[in-house]
């Protein structure tokens, strides 16, 4: 999967509802991943997608965007850690 400037488009702040960040067991490793909620339908990513770090920039322009999201997933080891770094009131 590449996370394109194209794609982005399609995730225009004013329209996001709710980004969550999580974990995924890999059996030896973790993956992080991320949640983004439009309109009732979500787009997954993870971070060894190409353009990860554009898509996490993207969304910390979102208003009170939890910046510490990524402390708050990474800990302890092989747990789920959801994390809401964005929700729309």
């Amino acid at each position: 999967m590449t996370i394109s400037s194209a794609m982005l488009n399609q995730l225009p702040l004013s329209e996001i509802d709710a980004v969550a960040f999580y974990k995924r067991d890999e059996i030896t490793t973790d993956l992080i991943c991320c949640n983004v909620e439009i309109q009732g339908c979500v787009w997954t990513f993870h971070e060894e997608a190409d353009g990860w770090q554009a898509l996490v920039a993207h969304l910390s322009a979102l208003p009170e965007f939890r910046s510490d999201w990524y402390e708050a997933v990474v800990g302890p080891p092989f747990a789920t850690s959801e994390t809401i770094a964005f929700k729309r009131r």
